[in-house]
């Protein structure tokens, strides 16, 4: 890849950012396809997020962000749209630079979520899923989740408000689905999935207790690096059918791609 006067600039702001594989898939993709852009990271905390967006978006061949832990509900401020699906999960993980020089916004999570696991042939019909997080990527899988029609989502968070709040949106938007928040995990499901930050780090706790996996359920987990984590390690030991954080980064690399044309 050669960097010119003309490169456009995408760069992925979050911290830590030091296990990302966004930038790597971009930067291949742009190869790929020939198109004269790069993506950087941006190792940015809270306190200087709000500088870092409004400096990128002075810069008049920046085209778009994409946001991960823990800007993507901080994001929602600095736009001038935002698109359906982030508005109801209230987030956003990917934005683009508009003609007329505004700024949208949507949340590609979920979507790549569910991509993922229909690319493993992993039906969600009926299904019961356990989610560990109530944050922004668990709030955007539990929609995904809930529009691909399964039947029941527990959720625990250590911040029980959080997954009250959570269970509170999606039986509102979801009537039929049975949506509930708990005080400990339920490993009477078909789907456990983790959605919090266990396990970017090497002296992470389990986010569960992976003795009580049972052998027929799918385990799922965000963290994309490294892609197997202890718990899907875990859950493979345990002969579980799994999906990995690099296969949801995979999945919805395509439908950012798109939305940023």
């Amino acid at each position: 890849m050669t960097i010119t006067g003309t490169t456009r600039l995408y760069a992925i702001l979050g911290d830590p950012l030091h296990k990302a594989r966004t930038p790597e898939r971009f930067n291949a993709l742009f190869a790929e396809r020939g198109i004269d852009a790069v993506m950087v990271p941006a190792e940015v905390d809270a306190a200087g997020f709000d500088a870092a967006v409004a400096g990128f978006k002075r810069l008049r061949n920046c085209d778009g962000l994409i946001l991960t832990m823990p800007h993507k509900q901080s994001m929602l401020k600095h736009l001038d749209v935002v698109h359906e699906n982030a508005k109801q999960v209230g987030a956003v993980n990917a934005t683009r630079r508009l003609a007329d020089g505004r700024w949208a916004g949507d949340m590609f999570d979920g979507r790549g979520y569910v991509g993922a696991l229909r690319q493993h042939g992993i039906g969600l019909e009926g299904k019961r899923v356990h989610l560990i997080g109530a944050g922004a990527v668990a709030r955007a899988m539990a929609f995904a989740l809930a529009q691909a029609g399964t039947a029941a989502i527990t959720l625990r968070d250590v911040e029980r408000a959080r997954a009250e709040d959570l269970a509170a949106a999606l039986s509102a938007a979801f009537p039929r689905l049975r949506a509930q928040a708990v005080d400990e995990d339920r490993f009477e499901c078909d789907l456990l999935a983790n959605a919090t930050p266990l396990g970017l780090r090497e002296d992470d706790p389990l986010p569960c207790d992976v003795k009580r996996i049972g052998r027929a359920m799918v385990v799922t987990d965000v963290i994309p690096k490294p892609e197997i984590t202890p718990l899907l390690a875990a859950a493979q030991e345990h002969g579980c059918q799994i999906s990995t954080g690099r296969d949801m980064v995979e999945a919805q690399a395509e439908l950012i791609a798109e939305f940023w044309g």
